[in-house]
């Protein structure tokens, strides 16, 4: 329902890139050149600075781009209230997630919600919470799932699952098996961590402190972007990592890792979803907000 010279023009000012923008709308970069000629064209006017590899709007784009954007979401409340009128939801639908979320959590989520709703294009992108955060504040996605708590008033916030980070080791590494170690233990150990910025580690790190340990009593070894990085690094005998014990099923059964239990250490965290401030939004976003807050551990889904 949006005009399409529109929607041409907003990808390309969203990706800043006529290669980008066409690798998103599946055309060729020709194609998008040419449709943002006849669009300014028509304009009488020049949309885009087009200079030394970089396409920055001009004060005529950056005016057309507010109500371009205006436009696409009119178009999508109205379709919307039409498939509402008929019983279906259907549309885009843009999540981002963090990283523990995007590998573990949401793909057991997404094959019964779209069982339910299948009518709905989902593009999903991952990154740490803070990045999740910047994407849904610049409007680039409409739902986040993240692992760390928000403070902004910006945004609606509720948690959707339960998930415990656990301290593990390689299977030849030299603490006992099953038994639990003091805290102090962490200050004798190379640490496999999260980068600065994971939900993950901030989560580690305030329960390090509550227990009485700072961050620069630690040896960190590492700083990895990865769950499946620091696994692999713990598997190779590098250190001890801490993870979502949803990362580790196959290695615990496997054999390669296993779990050290920390005395006074309990490290549970709420895996949120957020979005902006307001009622339910309607289509796609509503549609999986209300799955996502009542329907998931009902259903079974993670037992």
């Amino acid at each position: 329902m949006e005009n399409f010279r529109l929607k041409v023009f907003r990808t390309v000012a969203e990706e800043f890139s006529f290669r980008r923008a066409a690798e998103r709308l599946h055309l060729s970069q020709p194609a998008v050149s040419q449709q943002i000629q006849a669009l300014e064209e028509e304009m009488e006017t020049t949309l885009f600075d087009r200079g030394k590899g970089r396409v920055r709007l001009t004060d005529a784009g950056v005016v057309l781009l507010r109500y371009a954007r205006k436009g696409a979401k009119l178009a999508e409340e109205a379709r919307a209230a039409l498939e509402l009128l008929r019983g279906e939801t259907s549309g885009a639908l843009r999540i981002g997630a963090s990283m523990t979320v995007t590998q573990y959590i949401l793909p057991r989520m997404l094959g019964p919600f779209l069982e339910q709703h299948p009518r709905i294009a989902l593009q999903v992108t991952s990154g740490n919470t803070d990045q999740v955060v910047a994407a849904l504040t610049k409007g680039k996605i409409d739902l986040g799932l993240i692992e760390a708590p928000v403070s902004s008033r910006e945004f609606f916030r509720q948690r959707f699952f339960e998930d415990r980070i656990v301290l593990i080791v390689g299977r030849r590494y030299p603490w006992p098996a099953k038994a639990a170690v003091p805290v102090s233990a962490l200050t004798q150990v190379p640490l496999l961590m999260r980068e600065r910025g994971s939900g993950s580690r901030r989560v580690v790190e305030l329960a390090l402190r509550h227990a009485g340990l700072h961050i620069k009593d630690l040896h960190i070894a590492m700083a990895l972007d990865s769950i499946v990085a620091i696994v692999s690094a713990v598997e190779a005998g590098l250190g001890a990592g801490f993870v979502s014990e949803w990362a580790i099923r196959k290695e615990l059964r496997l054999g390669t890792v296993r779990v050290v239990p920390v005395e006074g250490l309990d490290m549970r965290r709420d895996m949120t979803l957020i979005r902006r401030f307001g009622p339910v939004p309607d289509g796609p976003a509503g549609a999986f907000e209300r799955f996502a807050l009542t329907g998931v551990e009902m259903a079974g889904i993670f037992r």
